[in-house]
């Protein structure tokens, strides 16, 4: 039966065609932020510039200018509502009109459309930009019936609205919330989403996905560099754990001074919260570059140095990724030898749940904080 659920679903989807801008029906009608939630973030809106921000507004002048700025992309945020239409369409705004010569528009400043089906998200379709004011027809035609959906927003652009179109004689309402504390995470511009060629393709989102938790992205592009103003916003945000995965913006002396005061400033408002340290991602570029080879290195022995003074100094609940191998061993998951294709944020995905399971690290509720 689920089987057959799930084809019906796809024709359905089919039938819609790539349906995008121009083909948006006269009686739809538009709701905001007020009939629908805006998740993976930890940051409440009342305390933000704007709700698709990443940051709290009392950030701004204590971060450095460029880490403020990239708080404004919406990586890592989504909006999430059920609906019983038979179509689904969407207007957003963007902030910069951000261009990349590495990374595909979708990606960059794009939304992607999601169904859960039988307990599965299943992707749908993506609204594809064409300037600073978007629209798109995102899905058509669909069987009668209430469905739960998600749309992503843009990583590596700024959201400034979001609204989402359905028929005019259907409803649309919040989902209840989630009850697991989210996954927090803090790093790159690997993190944040380069280069994906859509926004659900971020590992972030893959893995919120596969284990049906938030992942707050903490992802600022040539800027995560375990910053205290930005660790002392992560550590007031509970969560079930913490993934510190900054080293391929760091020198071997700034993870040498950084890692034991994050830890620390964690653990003061989290005193059992596990943290999880990632090694520097393995470039493709490593085998050929002798000075690449030695700067990863020495940056993933700082890593292991500052890890083992803390688990000496007797800090519980520390865990130590290796990036071995972790978008495999054929150099095919990155779209310049550093940042990832969506091959590559899908085996990495994988490969960060694996070590999450394999060291016992558990969703918790939020009553179990």
């Amino acid at each position: 039966m689920k089987k057959l659920t799930f084809i019906i679903f796809l024709c359905c989807v089919y039938t819609s065609g790539i349906a995008q801008q121009g083909a948006l029906k006269e009686n739809s009608k538009y709701y905001g932020k007020e009939s629908f939630a805006i998740e993976g973030t930890g940051v409440p809106e009342s305390a933000k510039e704007s709700p698709y921000d990443r940051l709290p507004l009392s950030s701004k002048g204590k971060v450095r200018k460029a880490v403020w700025d990239l708080s404004k992309n919406s990586a890592g945020l989504m909006v999430r509502f059920l609906s019983n239409s038979s179509s689904i369409k969407v207007k957003w705004g963007i902030l910069n009109d951000t261009k990349l010569n590495h990374m595909a528009s979708t990606g960059i400043k794009g939304v992607d459309l999601y169904c859960k089906v039988n307990g599965t998200w299943v992707y749908v379709n993506t609204g594809r930009p064409t300037g600073m004011e978007n629209e798109a027809s995102l899905v058509s035609t669909l069987a009668p019936g209430e469905r739960e959906f998600k749309i992503y927003l843009p990583l590596y652009d700024g959201t400034t609205h979001v609204e989402v179109g359905i028929d005019s004689t259907s409803y649309i309402r919040k989902p209840a919330p989630k009850t697991q504390l989210p996954i927090v995470f803090y790093g790159t511009s690997i993190l944040q989403g380069g280069c994906a060629s859509r926004p659900g393709m971020a590992f972030t989102n893959i893995i919120s996905r596969k284990l049906n938790v938030d992942c707050y992205n903490f992802g600022f592009s040539g800027n995560g560099r375990m910053d205290q103003p930005v660790v002392d916003v992560i550590a007031g945000i509970k969560a079930s754990f913490y993934v510190i995965d900054c080293l391929p913006n760091m020198t071997p002396k700034q993870v040498t001074d950084s890692v034991m005061p994050l830890a620390k400033a964690i653990r003061a408002k989290n005193p059992s919260t596990p943290i999880v340290f990632v090694e520097n991602i393995e470039y493709a570029r490593i085998p050929f570059e002798a000075n690449l080879k030695k700067s990863f290195e020495a940056k993933n022995e700082a890593l292991q140095t500052e890890f083992d003074k803390l688990v000496k100094g007797g800090m519980k609940g520390l865990y130590y990724i290796s990036s071995a191998n972790a978008i495999g061993t054929d150099n095919e998951g990155t779209v310049d030898g550093t940042h990832m294709t969506d091959l590559g944020f899908m085996r990495y995905a994988d490969y960060l749940i694996g070590k999450f399971k394999e060291n016992g690290l558990l969703l918790r509720r939020a009553s179990s904080q």
